[in-house]
């Protein structure tokens, strides 16, 4: 039953996914680039047959919110050059630089058994939260972030700096983490305490990923934008996974 249940799974996967992208090339909004479409397409695969329709649920919310939140404020940022390269269209170093941690979790689900699958769905959703927290607290300080200030010394400093933080920012990150983890809960792949835990790993990871901002990515050649999105989601999914086991050690939920 299970077999014929994961084959349902991804006969789904490719039929939703397909249907989808010959969509998306048809309408002339993009919002990704032609290659990002065909990984995004890979990743929506792999999603739904893994986690089906709730999994790929979390990952659609973060694709349509991350892609509307890189375009607030669009403008003035492109006057100011600290708007995305392709005005915020994405390519496929932005799909696997936001979804592979998350990618590698919905996967380990299908080697693993309980508590291990629970532990991988909330770093799966963990990871989206903590990049949606990232892109909103980015976009929203760039757009309307009154002061800004370097993570390392609170020095204050021009909006779009790597490690730059600002209150504005960093309060719609914690919205925004919040709600996609709630998205999480709603569709069942958490419990409730799931969403505090992706909130906070969130919280703890997008401001780990401005002091690497701030610090080693200007000094490593090879740590790009990309690169620092794979550690930023991995600290999401670790820290949120550390807490889940901690708390089903210790305090028993």
């Amino acid at each position: 039953m299970m077999e014929l249940y994961l084959t349902n799974s991804w006969i789904i996967a490719l039929i939703v996914n397909s249907i989808l992208i010959i969509f998306a090339f048809l309408v002339p909004k993009k919002l990704l680039t032609r290659n990002g479409y065909i990984n995004a397409w890979i990743l929506g695969v792999i999603i739904w047959g893994t986690l089906s329709w709730q999994g790929y649920a979390v990952v659609m919310f973060y694709f349509l919110v991350g892609s509307a939140v890189t375009k607030i404020g669009m403008a003035e940022k492109e006057s100011a050059g600290i708007a995305e390269k392709r005005s915020g269209m994405r390519g496929p170093e932005n799909v696997w630089g936001s979804a592979l941690i998350a990618t590698f979790c919905a996967l380990g689900t299908l080697l693993v058994d309980a508590p291990w699958t629970q532990l991988l769905l909330l770093g799966y959703l963990a990871s989206f939260s903590t990049k949606l927290s990232d892109t909103t607290a980015s976009e929203v300080g760039k757009a309307y972030g009154k002061r800004t200030f370097l993570i390392t010394n609170l020095k204050s400093v021009s909006p779009g700096t790597e490690g730059a933080i600002s209150l504005e920012g960093t309060l719609a990150g914690i919205i925004a983490s919040a709600i996609i983890a709630l998205i999480g809960y709603l569709v069942g792949l958490v419990n409730i305490m799931g969403i505090f835990y992706c909130i906070i790993a969130a919280f703890i990871a997008t401001n780990l990923e401005s002091l690497i901002g701030a610090t080693l990515q200007e000094q490593l050649e090879w740590m790009t934008n990309e690169i620092v999105n794979i550690i930023n989601t991995l600290i999401g999914a670790t820290v949120a996974i550390l807490l889940a086991w901690l708390g089903l050690k210790f305090l028993g939920f």
